[in-house]
């Protein structure tokens, strides 16, 4: 997400200092950066000019005290509370005071973040959706210690870079994820149930209810471990059964699994071998 972000607010001409843990990390991204927009020059849809000017507004580090002097921070980081607090804790001693500091989290609470700082009426949501350079969707998440002028400059923010925001309250999932995790939760129990097969269960959300892609394709994009994350988070605020999550997801994120799909492909890939070896 943090790539994708980057780029999208470069293309829009902001610009960006993009940090990473390592160096490493931060040249890799900015080269995820620039492969996309290379994509993006051969496809017709930028010019070379419009690449370079964008790559141009991109710097990439390692050091948190190079974003001392932005105007707003976009923390993309993984999706666990205390590792965002302890970074809240310390974007908030090496930023100016006027800087927003705002979270991409897509259901973690955003006040929690906000209290880890001296400025909670400068923290907010911005959440982009994946891939962000081409969804149009952003989430702006209003904890109740944000200000109305925070709102409105995360809001000038996402319209600048051609995004269409929503304002939502700080509750676990939002919008989207609040009513997208249950869908693609049961997907998983259809299939733990052995109702039908993987592909077919894509196969027919695509084609019976006009969806881009079916409920694995989109687990598989999100991560598995993304996803039980999200699930859990949701569970804790609510506690509706929706939200528990399916065992079997548990289980392919405890065998270090990201993506359904590739997994089930191993597991039918062994079985076919141990019925090969069997029949020698």
């Amino acid at each position: 997400m943090g790539s994708g972000i980057a780029e999208t607010a470069a293309v829009s001409g902001f610009e960006v200092v993009l940090r990473s843990r390592n160096q490493a990390t931060a040249d890799a991204t900015l080269a995820a950066i620039e492969k996309s927009l290379n994509r993006q020059v051969e496809k017709g849809k930028r010019t070379e000019a419009e690449r370079d000017a964008a790559l141009a507004r991109v710097t990439a580090t390692s050091e948190l005290s190079m974003l001392r002097d932005v105007d707003l921070v976009i923390e993309s980081v993984v999706e666990d509370l205390a590792v965002k607090k302890e970074l809240f804790n310390e974007l908030d001693r090496i930023t100016d005071d006027r800087t927003i500091l705002a979270t991409n989290t897509s259901t973690l609470p955003v006040v929690e973040l906000a209290m880890q700082t001296g400025r909670p009426e400068r923290v907010c949501g911005v959440h982009f959706f994946n891939p962000a350079p081409v969804m149009e969707l952003v989430e702006l998440v209003r904890p109740l210690t944000a200000s109305d002028e925070t709102i409105a400059a995360v809001r000038q923010f996402a319209e600048s870079c051609g995004k269409s925001p929503v304002e939502v309250k700080d509750q676990a999932g939002f919008i989207v994820n609040a009513l997208l995790f249950p869908y693609l939760n049961n997907a998983v129990r259809l299939y733990e149930q052995g109702v039908a097969s993987i592909e077919d269960i894509d196969t027919a959300m695509k084609g019976g209810c006009g969806f881009p892609m079916g409920p694995f394709a989109l687990l598989d994009l999100v991560g598995l471990d993304t996803s039980l994350a999200i699930l859990d988070a949701l569970y804790a605020e609510f506690r509706d059964p929706n939200y528990a999550a399916v065992p079997l997801m548990r289980r392919m994120v405890a065998a270090g699994e990201t993506k359904i799909r590739l997994l089930i492909r191993k597991m039918q890939n062994c079985f076919k071998m141990q019925f090969q070896a069997q029949n020698l």
